[in-house]
């Protein structure tokens, strides 16, 4: 007898074909696209968002965003290893939490009240960190090490089509259009890329919704994964 050869299951190993036709691969590039992007408009554009704010030395800037991403990548470690080990919570509700974090953010970047400007990158730093690291794990959870290099390299494509976008096209267009306006090739005041915070702030809102339709999908094979305390557990469940 032939015995016909099933497809996998969430938190088995996949091929990429396999794991490219699934829901749950594209929620998670999505959110990633959403979150990452957004935060790598900020870090490609932050010496210009400075100078527009009136900000001197934008080095202080750039150096806090990149000590706050290296506590974020560091914290989300530690956070949602702890969870998911004690309560089986997937990681991607730390990706929506974030999300909304960033949301707060961007509203507080346009609406450019007098010292928010270091807090919201700081903000800023830390949540780009959270997400960033956060789905590497989850993609080997949900598909597997077997062939985790190139789901994982098409997963970090969210990363410069979202510059692309949100800060090649948007933050680029919206800038030129207010310098426009003023008469210069460099834009100063709140208003460069006010706009551009409050569509990234829309963007992050989107994200953290699928994020969370993402983790309520996810949270059997996380109970299946982790429910007692071991990475593995034998392959009982459908989903």
């Amino acid at each position: 007898a032939v015995k016909k050869k099933r497809r996998p299951r969430r938190g088995e190993d996949f091929k990429f074909r396999e794991a490219f036709i699934k829901a749950d691969f594209w929620l998670l590039w999505i959110v990633y696209f959403l979150g990452v992007g957004s935060g790598v408009t900020v870090l490609n554009n932050l010496a210009q968002i400075g100078l527009a704010f009136g900000v001197e030395n934008t080095t202080i800037l750039l150096s806090l965003f990149s000590f706050c991403n290296f506590v974020g990548r560091l914290g989300s470690g530690a956070l949602s290893e702890h969870f998911v080990r004690t309560r089986t919570i997937p990681r991607t509700l730390w990706m929506a939490c974030t999300l909304i974090v960033m949301v707060i953010a961007f509203v507080l970047y346009a609406l450019a009240f007098s010292g928010t400007l270091y807090v919201s990158t700081a903000l800023l730093g830390i949540c780009y960190g959270f997400q960033y690291n956060l789905m590497v794990p989850t993609a080997s959870e949900l598909f597997g090490l077997e062939h985790f290099g190139i789901i994982y390299s098409f997963m970090l494509l969210g990363n410069p089509v979202g510059a692309l976008l949100f800060s090649g096209l948007l933050a680029g267009y919206v800038y030129d259009a207010e310098a426009a306006k003023q008469g210069s090739s460099t834009c100063l005041g709140p208003e460069c890329f006010r706009l551009t915070f409050f569509v990234l702030a829309g963007i992050c809102g989107l994200g953290s919704f699928l994020s969370l339709i993402l983790t309520i999908r996810i949270r059997p094979v996380y109970q299946m994964l982790y429910a007692s305390g071991s990475f593995r557990l034998p392959r009982t469940s459908d989903h």
